[in-house]
């Protein structure tokens, strides 16, 4: 298993970011021109590798007009079509949903699966009208990576134990250093990304290799819930990440204010710019409405909130052999509209995150993940299956009258939902539903009738009466 790593410039004096800049802008015409020709059906969708474009290109002498080195261009080749090829693949799997559902003739399946496999779906009507609405012609945007070859840059420590890194420029045999801010040198293919004057090293390393991954696993089988206020809870009723929804609302309340200053600001530059004062304009667009300072900020939020899920991650792995975790890639519809600031703290809930996670701390430390159907386990009540009413972080069931901490409550379903032989995972919202009820009433008809008793525990009976209902109470009142 890779992970990626990333390695930051530090102190880059300018003329170096300047020389960086121009050859990530030539390289960004090599894209363009990579998605311009090859980026439909006669293209990557029929099969077109990305040695035959280099082929075509120095065949033809295209490759002259970028003005970068040889395999600077043919590197930047590479990546166009491996995101080309991700696209198409992306676009195969919602159309190969779409079979699933069209026919159940397992002949006809085969046949319109095999085609789509092998890039012959535009003979079949069905196949290429699914293809031209999930695969859209794509454009590029991408004007500020350089991808290195892995033989092509080097790494020197100088006498005060700073870091260099030599990747090739625009000129042949002249090299551009870069001052790293760690010591641990890069390895394998690398791609730079140019953000602010700062220059980012992205490469990835082997996952065995990493100290983390040596940390051995828990002996136990745990059920996690994933949440907004805290990052995880498991069924052993410990909370991990807790401050997860504090990050997440702190950052959202501050890009909300910083967003309505900006809009007044660019909104006075507009009125600037029509009453004829551009000087004035271009003044406000330059020094406050720049991006440079929100990336970085953005870019270490991310950086906190990933910390924070991650170390979550790891705590729960500590202890479990086994991680239950629920399955959230599936839309779920009809949904509670809360209040608007509610509404905007949760669009940043990073669920997707947790997932990632969970799945790549499981796999290097050696635990295994079990995904389960996520439908009702936070509304019904792991003690006698009946549906509750959540208030907060409490689940209030109205069936044995025990008020549960939700997420708690929520984590022992999902542990328990791992051995359920009737909820699989990919069973619909609605049947999951009907089997926790029919669970329930024959739960509560096998409860003793009144006047019935039983033997409790220790050996001592327990009488149970029957409420009498709303009616004889009040005539009784009367």
């Amino acid at each position: 298993m890779k992970v990626t790593r990333i390695a930051y410039s530090a102190g880059l004096n300018v003329g170096k970011y300047a020389a960086l800049v121009e050859q990530a802008r030539r390289l960004g015409r090599v894209r363009s021109e990579v998605w311009q020709r090859y980026g439909s059906t006669s293209g990557i969708g029929s099969g077109l590798t990305d040695r035959q474009v280099r082929d075509r290109w120095l065949a033809g002498g295209m490759h002259q007009r970028f003005g970068v080195l040889a395999n600077a261009w043919k590197e930047t080749v590479r990546d166009a079509m491996a995101d080309m090829a991700a696209s198409l693949a992306s676009a195969k799997v919602e159309v190969r949903r779409a079979i699933l559902r069209r026919t159940g003739n397992p002949a006809e399946r085969k046949r319109m699966l095999t085609a789509l496999k092998s890039d012959r779906w535009a003979d079949d009507p069905f196949l290429a009208r699914h293809m031209r609405k999930h695969w859209k012609r794509g454009k590029n945007r991408t004007h500020d990576q350089i991808v290195v070859r892995a033989d092509h840059h080097r790494t020197v420590a100088d006498g005060r134990g700073r870091l260099w890194l030599a990747v090739p420029g625009l000129e042949r045999r002249r090299t551009v250093r870069i001052p790293l801010s760690t010591t641990v040198a890069p390895t394998g293919t690398l791609r730079l990304i140019l953000r602010g004057g700062r220059v980012e090293v992205h490469y990835q390393v082997d996952a065995s290799q990493m100290r983390s991954s040596q940390r051995p696993c828990g002996d136990r089988m745990v059920g996690v819930d994933k949440g907004y206020t805290e990052a995880l809870t498991d069924s052993e009723g410990e909370h991990h990440g807790i401050r997860l929804g504090k990050l997440l609302a702190a950052e959202s309340d501050r890009v909300k204010e910083r967003n309505r200053r900006r809009a007044k600001l660019r909104s006075i530059a507009n009125s600037a710019a029509r009453r004829g004062d551009h000087a004035k304009a271009h003044r406000i667009t330059v020094n406050n409405l720049g991006h440079v300072k929100r990336d970085r900020r953005a870019a270490r939020h991310r950086a906190q909130v990933r910390t924070e899920i991650f170390t979550a991650v790891h705590r729960v792995v500590d202890k479990a052999a086994t991680v239950v975790a629920e399955d959230l890639t599936k839309r779920f519809a009809g949904r509670k509209t809360f209040g608007r600031n509610l509404n905007r703290r949760l669009a940043a809930w990073t669920k997707g995150v947790t997932a990632e996670a969970l799945a790549n701390v499981s796999e290097r430390r050696g635990s295994a993940l079990v995904h389960v159907n996520a439908a009702y386990t936070s509304q019904a009540c792991h003690r006698c299956g009946g549906f509750g009413r959540r208030s907060g972080d409490r689940l209030h069931c109205t069936s044995c009258g025990v008020v549960w901490q939700a997420d708690v409550n929520a984590a022992i379903n999902i542990l328990r939902r791992a051995g359920d032989p009737d909820i699989a995972l990919h069973t619909p919202h609605h049947r999951v539903k009907q089997i926790l009820q029919d669970r329930n009433d024959r739960h509560r008809t096998r409860l003793p009738v009144q006047d019935s008793s039983r033997p409790s525990p220790s050996g001592e009976r327990i009488i149970r009466t029957a409420q009498p209902r709303a009616s004889s109470r009040k005539q009784a009142a009367s």
